[in-house]
């Protein structure tokens, strides 16, 4: 692993991290965009589909809503892409491990964000009375401290954490005895039992939203046809 390989993911990750909250909010940090361009960085981008599209359907069940505490995707599916793209040799176990790894970085990442909350909230306090005066410069330094730090929160997240659970996907891929039709029957049951659950409240919290949704993939499945 050399400084030419991880560069690239902490970038991606960084940009990642810096779309889910705060600029451009263009969904590249939705996770079967995220890890797809993962999966690209190391020249597997259809590995990364594959485990963006278990990851997009675990963070269904996440509502980013103010100042709640959440699994920051966009990082975390950056990593996930990347790792499996990186164990193309080895099938048995690999999606569900590299699944669990991304897992854990979108937990710390979620922290990280909650963290880095806080610290925007002292950057803030000290220009407060300026903000009160509508001093102009004051407001775009402050938002340029928060997406910096942002920024620079994902890049640092991706980086260490593609470096750190890389190795450890490897050795418990060498130790793995489960069945890679049964590693992926369970991974896909739990990770459809997820997004099920959480499109289950959106029926029922959310007009027209069912109706919505079995358009969506009646329009979907016309289409496959088609094609």
């Amino acid at each position: 692993m050399t400084i030419l390989e991880v560069l690239p993911i902490a970038i991606l990750g960084g940009v990642a991290g810096l779309d889910t909250v705060s600029f451009p909010q263009a969904m590249i940090s939705r996770p079967i965009v995220a890890a797809t361009f993962g999966g690209a960085l190391l020249g597997a981008p259809a590995r990364g589909l594959l485990v963006g599209a278990v990851l997009e359907l675990i963070a269904l069940e996440t509502l980013p809503v103010g100042a709640s505490r959440y699994p920051e995707w966009g990082s975390a599916s950056v990593v996930g892409g990347a790792m499996y793209a990186r164990t193309a040799s080895v099938e048995i176990g690999a999606l569900t491990a590299t699944v669990l790894g991304a897992l854990f970085v979108a937990w710390i990442g979620g922290w990280t964000m909650f963290k880095l909350r806080q610290r925007n909230v002292v950057v803030a306090a000290r220009h407060r009375a300026a903000l009160d005066a509508g001093a102009r410069g004051a407001v775009v330094r402050v938002q340029l401290a928060g997406l910096t730090a942002d920024l620079v929160r994902g890049m640092a997240l991706s980086a260490l954490a593609y470096v750190a659970l890389t190795p450890v996907v490897s050795a418990l891929l060498g130790r793995w005895t489960l069945s890679e039709q049964w590693s992926r029957a369970t991974l896909v049951a739990t990770a459809a039992s997820v997004a099920l659950g959480a499109s289950w409240k959106l029926f029922h919290s959310t007009a027209w939203a069912r109706w919505c949704f079995f358009g969506g993939v009646g329009a979907g499945l016309v289409i496959l046809w088609i094609r």
